[in-house]
This record gives structure tokens, sequence and C-alpha cells, in this order.
């Protein structure tokens, strides 16, 4: 017999394949046994389990997104808009203060609340002018009104309480030039200024209110998780922040036979503010956690330690003017600092995806729960 066909290694003089080839006994009159195929390594060095093992789960995913990026886009916004937030606030409070101080014969007060009213409105146009980029664009938004965009409707609320605003600083202004500046002016147009301010300063502390919070509505009105989810409170946050805020600078400015009503709206607006951040945070849900963490946690930690060092410094000044002085710097290093926090927070919801997803995740497993309950 030949050798084995070339080109078939291993393969006897009838042509079969070695049993060395096959990889088994080979026995005497029988078939070769099929070989079972080897079972696959277990991957990532791990063991494997049978079916039956009753200790086998499927390991917890672990949340990301796609490709490590925000779910939602944080805003361009920079640090001018806390800074505008704060201004704004300060400006319409300034102004209900400054009101309040001329229906209750404290003149003091009054120029204190009616100057500082539009120092914060000159320095919120700044700050908001500045993030825009160009003046253009602050003019361009009033050539619509858009009831249902908070931008607008804040664009027009600016606006609005600008024109009083200046009438009653401009009459106080007058007020404290001396003589030889004032005596060329006619007097009947003096007279017509100072007439003019009492129902300008009504306008400008009512439009002080909106301006004071309609900034609230304008974060919240977004998509970002820590903003969105507070919009029902912050409104309130914002409120007690800025009452402190114009207090804050009454307390700073004002004499103590005058200051009581500042006293009071230092500790009523501290109050609000505090208060309100518990409801808030609860609203917020997971998304609350940023006011604990980075830069925002560093910013509320000091509101926090600040808002009520002020109030309590506020209600137990009495005459002292030192005692004032430090009560108004905690409650307008205070209100700003409780700007930024928020501001800050809001960045740091929309940059980690999980602020979106998982509440999102709840109010899913929370309408499937319901829909359940009534089918049943």
């Amino acid at each position: 017999m030949s050798q084995g066909s070339p080109g078939v290694p291993g393969s006897d003089r009838d042509g079969q394949l070695d049993d060395r080839e096959l990889g088994h006994t080979a026995i005497p009159g029988a078939g070769a046994p099929p070989q079972s195929p080897r079972p696959p390594r277990p991957r990532h060095g791990g063991r494997r389990r049978g079916r039956s093992d009753p200790n086998a789960v499927v390991p917890e995913a672990e949340f990301t997104s796609y490709y490590g990026r925000p779910v939602v886009k944080p805003s361009p916004w920079t640090r001018d808009i806390p800074l505008y937030l704060f201004s704004g606030g300060l400006a319409g409070s300034s102004a209900l203060l400054g009101e309040g101080g001329a229906w209750t014969g404290r003149p003091v007060m009054r120029r204190a609340g009616r100057l500082g009213a539009i120092a914060g409105l000159v320095g919120s146009f700044y700050f908001l002018v500045n993030d825009l980029g160009r003046p253009s664009r602050f003019y361009n938004m009033l050539r619509i009104a858009k009831p249902t965009s908070p931008m607008s409707m804040g664009t027009w609320f600016l606006t609005a309480f600008g024109l009083p605003s200046g009438i009653t600083a401009a009459s106080e202004v007058v007020r404290l030039l001396p003589d030889r500046v004032t005596d060329p002016i006619p007097p009947m147009l003096l007279q017509a200024l100072h007439a003019c301010a009492k129902p300008a300063g009504l306008v400008a502390a009512t439009a002080g209110a909106l301006v004071s919070t309609y900034t609230a509505v304008l974060l919240s009105d977004t998509a970002t998780p820590a903003w969105s989810g507070a919009r029902r409170e912050l409104p309130v946050v914002f409120a007690g922040s800025a009452a402190s805020s114009a207090a804050g600078l009454a307390l700073l400015a004002v004499p103590a036979s005058e200051v009581r009503p500042a006293r009071l709206l230092a500790v009523a607006g501290a109050l609000v503010e505090l208060g309100a951040q518990v409801p808030m945070r609860r609203s917020m849900g997971i998304a609350a956690q940023t006011l604990d963490e980075g830069t925002a946690g560093r910013w509320h930690r000091a509101s926090q330690i600040l808002m009520p060092t002020g109030a309590v410094l506020a209600a137990v000044s009495r005459r002292s003017r030192v005692v004032s002085g430090l009560a108004g710097l905690a409650l307008l290093g205070g209100s700003l600092c409780t700007r930024f926090a928020i501001f800050e927070a809001g960045q740091a919801s929309a940059k980690d995806p999980r602020y979106t997803v998982v509440p999102q995740r709840e109010r899913a497993q929370a309408r499937a729960s319901a829909n359940g309950a009534a089918s049943a």
C-alpha cells in the first residue's frame, strides 16, 4: 500500500484519520463520538456561573450618559448674571422701602431707598448688557412684548421701573444740592419735579415688587434641573433675599432714629428666605445636592451664616450704629451669596446628567404605578 495521501497529514494506509488527530481513543467497531465544543472562557476574569445558580444576579449598571456628555446644555451665562440678579432685587426692594419712608415721615430712609433703587437699577442694566455683549440686544428686546417669555417681560419691567425711579432719584439729588447750584433752576420746575416724585414713587414701588422676583421666573423657566425643580419656591426665596439686601443698605445709611422699619424688614426677609429654602430643597429632589457641593456649596454655606447673623444683629442693634452697620454688611453679603449659590447650583445640575435622568425615571415609575393602580 502506498503512504498516506499527500496534503492530508496523519492519514493511515486506509486513508482514515489517525486516532491522535481525532483527539480521542478509538473504540473498535464503533464510530467516532462527536467532540463536545469547548466551553467559552468567562470574560473579565470572572468565574462562570451555571444557569441553575440561584445566586447569579445581573450586576447593577453604572449610570453614564452618551459619550459622557451632559443631557441638558448649561446656560451660556457668565457671572454677570448673579450680579444682575442681586442688583435687580436690591433696586426693587429699595424702592419699596424708600416709599415706606416717604409715607411715614422718614426723609433719610426715603432718600436712601430712592437712591439705592436707582443705583441698583444702573448696576442691573450694566451687568445685563455686559452679559448680552452689545447694548443693541437689549434695545431689540424692547421691539416686541411677549407675555410667554420671562426675558421679554423682565426687560419691560426694568424699563417701566427705570423712569419713575429716575424721577424720584432726581428729586432727592436736587434736595441734596447746595443753593448756589439750584438757584439758576426755575422754582416752578423744581416744584414740578418734587410733585411728580410722589406718584412716581408709588409706581416705582409697585414695579419694584416685580423687578425683585421676576428673575426667579427667568431662571426656573429653563430646563436646568436645579432651577426648574424649584420653580414654585424660588420667587419667594428671591423676594426674601431682595428685602434683606434693601434693609441691609438702609441699616448702613439711615440713622437709628429712623431705622426701625428697616430692622423689621431685615428680620422678615431673612426668615422668608431661609424658611422658603426648606420646601425648595424638597422640590429640587436629587438636584438639591448641588447646593452642598463644589462652588455652589461654598456660596450656600456662606449665605446660611451671613443671613441669620445679619438678622440677629439687626434685631438687637437698637441705637448702636456699629451693630447696625455690621448687620447691614452681613445682610448684603448673605443676599449676594444666595444669588451666586442658586446660579452655580443650576450650572452644576446641568453639567451632571444624573440630575436630569434620575428625576425622569422617578416620574416615569410614578406614572406607571399610578396607571397600574387605576387599572386594578
